[in-house]
């Protein structure tokens, strides 16, 4: 607990067992300029972009149409919320949330951690992108394309001299690309039959369980947009950024070519709760909120509405499409039929890119938590930095990657059940302990509110269902 004196407004309420006690400062002004620090949002949205988004819920539209939109719209508004309460945590004390948890449980933080790097062990989105390539190129072994893009990931993350700004940068061509695609799939590919399909999705929502499976359905709901640990790597983002109370905290950079760490043996910054704070607080609350809404948000649903709409255009009715990587092959083939032999290959090139900087963004997430939280709990007073842990971090993703490829090995259905699990698992205990910490630990004037609590409890029990469920879908499949 800090030594600040009580006010009308409440107190900061930080156990204080496990981890130091934080520092007291004044929480510092937005900026006047917000465009400036705009930016975490979209890296969530960008990062997330992945196989849900050009294979999951486009396989759906070919499947059953465009009546089932409404549950990535449902997946991607839970999800906000979810970022939203692990951003209040940063934004008032600097501290990540996995740190909070922690002061909660002593591992609560390595039992995330954990999850988070055994989900993504599996190279599955590089070698998605690698599939996409031997599309484009009409030649080429995914396996060893997928090693070569292993080895690019790794370099990048280990000599940007700024991490996060160079994956901001990323992301940002990414999107860039994508929103082309769109442009030009709504000028000579998407046709009438598509929009009155979407306005069937409007008047007439279904939930296809029956065709499509529960599972599959209750998961394109929960992952639409990110789920599991890339919703909580939003503290190490916003704190880059410099978010709220996260400005006193050093950024993470490169171990090769980056400056210097400040001293990071402070967990955490939390702020007198005075008036003159509590206003800056409403600020930057209110621009959070603004800036994930209209980032991560905007962009996921948009994104999910026209790669759903593009693969309703050419794909609906086909017999042929299966719920993998390959049907991209026929959609950018329908393409090249449909507009031109240019407008396929540009669908598989932007593709190829998108899966590319995804997975970019999971070995980066996921090295990130990792890495944040060995060195807040447990080497606190050692001389390893963040950034060499996370320079470690990612190349033992990138080193088990390549031996799985060199091997031959094609994932285990076992890995897939576990994966499947895996972030709904992850989403039901957090979404509680998140309710659990910004209750209690902040001052009452920026606890969590009723209807944000609400929200939490949805999506405890809604996760929670979802990953018994799915884990006793698959197991009756064996």
């Amino acid at each position: 607990m800090t030594d600040t004196a009580p006010t009308d407004h409440g107190r900061f309420a930080l156990p204080t067992k496990n981890l130091p006690a934080p520092q007291v400062r004044d929480l510092p002004e937005p900026p006047a300029n917000t465009w400036k620090i705009i930016g975490p949002g979209m890296v969530g949205a960008g990062v997330g972009l992945a196989s849900g988004e050009f294979i999951l819920w486009p396989y759906i539209s070919s499947q059953v149409g465009l009546v089932f939109l409404w549950g990535a719209v449902v997946g991607v508004v839970v999800q906000w919320f979810l970022n939203m309460e692990i951003e209040r945590y940063t934004l008032a004390t600097g501290e990540t949330a996995l740190t909070g948890f922690n002061r909660y449980g002593k591992h609560w933080g390595l039992f995330f951690a954990i999850m988070t790097y055994f989900a993504n062990l599996w190279p599955g989105w590089a070698t998605s992108s690698a599939s996409m390539l031997t599309y484009l190129f009409g030649a080429g072994d995914p396996r060893w394309i997928a090693i070569v893009m292993l080895l690019v990931i790794g370099a990048i993350l280990t000599f940007a001299p700024v991490v996060y700004v160079m994956l901001e940068r990323l992301i940002a061509v990414k999107i860039a690309a994508v929103a082309l695609l769109v442009i030009l799939a709504l000028a000579f590919a998407i046709r009438g039959k598509t929009y009155s399909a979407l306005g069937d999705a409007v008047t007439q929502p279904q939930f296809p369980a029956e065709q499509l499976g529960f599972a599959l359905v209750m998961g394109a709901i929960a992952y639409a947009g990110a789920g599991g640990g890339q919703n909580l790597v939003q503290s190490n983002w916003i704190r880059d950024k410099g978010f709220g109370m996260g400005v006193h905290v050093p950024r993470l950079t490169s171990p090769v070519t980056g400056e210097s760490e400040a001293d990071p043996t402070a967990n955490g910054y939390t702020f007198p709760p005075d008036d003159k704070n509590l206003a800056r607080w409403r600020r930057w609350w209110k621009f959070a909120n603004i800036e994930q809404a209209a980032t991560f948000v905007a962009i996921t649903v948009l994104t999910i509405a026209f790669t759903s709409m593009l693969a309703h255009a050419t794909l609906f009715g086909n017999d042929n499409v299966k719920n993998n990587i390959g049907f991209l092959k026929i959609e950018g083939t329908t393409l090249q039929t449909v507009v031109g032999g240019w407008f396929g290959y540009l669908f598989w090139a932007i593709g190829a890119f998108s899966l590319f900087a995804a997975a970019a963004g999971i070995v980066d997430y996921t090295s990130r938590l990792t890495s944040d939280m060995i060195k807040a709990r447990y080497l606190r007073t050692s001389k390893i930095t963040e950034s060499k842990l996370y320079f470690w971090l990612v190349w033992g993703l990138v080193a088990f990657g390549i031996i799985v490829l060199l091997a031959g090995l094609t994932q285990p259905l076992v890995l897939l059940i576990i994966s499947a699990c895996t972030a709904g698992t992850m989403m039901f205990v957090y979404s509680g302990l998140l309710w659990w910490m910004n209750s209690r630990a902040l001052p009452e004037a920026i606890r969590i509110t009723t209807w944000r609590t609400a929200v939490l409890g949805f999506s405890f029990l809604a996760f929670g269902f979802l990953a018994v469920f799915t884990l006793i879908d698959q197991l009756k499949k064996l």
